[in-house]
């Protein structure tokens, strides 16, 4: 419902609520960032498609987080570009609860996914004579398989206890996208029980994942402790920071904004860093793992110099 009690069909998304200059300013930065995060992402997974030495278990799962930051950033940037670009603040109900389903379904597979990488490189490193048995293609899928699968729920879930509030205080969101803080400040029905539900699946999605990550890599750091050299410990390691890089920026983010304990009261801060973990992480995931790994450059050398040649 709506201010004048009619049902809500429509919302208005504030965004950043900017002058004319410094809107067309964002949109032309927002538009870069957003191409670059195409180019990397779909890149890297044609990359790894196209060398043979790519086809392993991490880079399979790579390729998968690639693809997962270009759909999740797809779902939110052009809504954005839109607003800004043309003023049109308006998203029908029905486009909103889709919005933030696929958003919700991207995200938390992002988050399943970052644990498997985590195992995978548990397996790696602590048992490398397993490695080829304990990671074989069907494992891989399965575990692939496993993330979409519970994002599926989670979102579904997440989106139904959502949607089933009543909007009646306004049908303004003081955001650039539908998600969860602004919806809430919007529902006027009681939201304590199915806030308490959704904000357990976010929980448990988070600590879920985050626990996986955290005793792989204390497995993973006594094992490089108990190398002897220095060189091959310098070795060893450095084939886990680009995914701990990537680990650190995405869970931080959200954590920040959906496991503090003030959903929707800071709403300046919320944008501020959903620009970071919408554009900016998913920019930065092809260069951080290409530029921290060896046979990343060299096949990206490779293609640089068939494209020379032709």
């Amino acid at each position: 419902m709506a201010e004048n009690g009619t049902r809500v069909v429509e919302f208005v998304l504030t965004g950043f609520q900017l002058q004319a200059a410094q809107q067309m300013g964002l949109f032309i930065m927002f538009l870069v960032f957003y191409l670059i995060t195409l180019g990397g992402n779909l890149g890297m997974i044609v990359l790894i498609q196209s060398d043979p030495r790519l086809h392993t278990p991490m880079y399979f799962f790579l390729s998968h987080l690639s693809f997962l930051d270009s759909c999740y950033s797809s779902v939110t940037v052009p809504q954005l570009l839109e607003t800004l670009g043309t003023n049109k603040m308006v998203i029908t109900y029905e486009r909103c609860a889709t919005q933030f389903f696929f958003f919700t379904l991207y995200a938390s597979a992002e988050c399943l996914l970052l644990a498997v990488m985590a195992y995978d490189r548990y397996v790696a490193v602590c048992n490398p004579l397993l490695y080829a048995t304990a990671m074989a293609p069907r494992t891989c899928l399965w575990l692939v398989a496993t993330a979409y699968a519970g994002a599926m729920v989670n979102s579904v879930v997440r989106t139904g206890c959502t949607f089933s509030f009543s909007f009646c205080k306004s049908n303004r969101i003081d955001f650039f996208f539908c998600d969860l803080p602004p919806l809430l400040k919007l529902a006027c029905s009681e939201t304590r029980l199915r806030e308490k539900v959704i904000f357990l699946l976010a929980f448990l999605v988070i600590t879920a994942s985050l626990s996986v990550i955290l005793m792989s890599y204390l497995f993973i750091i006594r094992a490089i402790l108990r190398i002897r050299a220095a060189g091959g410990k310098a070795k060893t390691f450095s084939t886990c920071t680009s995914h701990m890089t990537a680990v650190a920026l995405f869970f931080g983010t959200l954590i920040f904004i959906y496991l503090k304990g003030d959903m929707g009261k800071s709403l300046w801060e919320d944008k501020i860093v959903s620009v970071f973990y919408t554009m900016v992480i998913p920019m930065l995931n092809p260069m951080i793992y290409s530029l921290r790994n060896k046979e990343v450059k060299e096949a990206l050398k490779k293609v640089l110099r068939r494209m020379e040649v032709s």
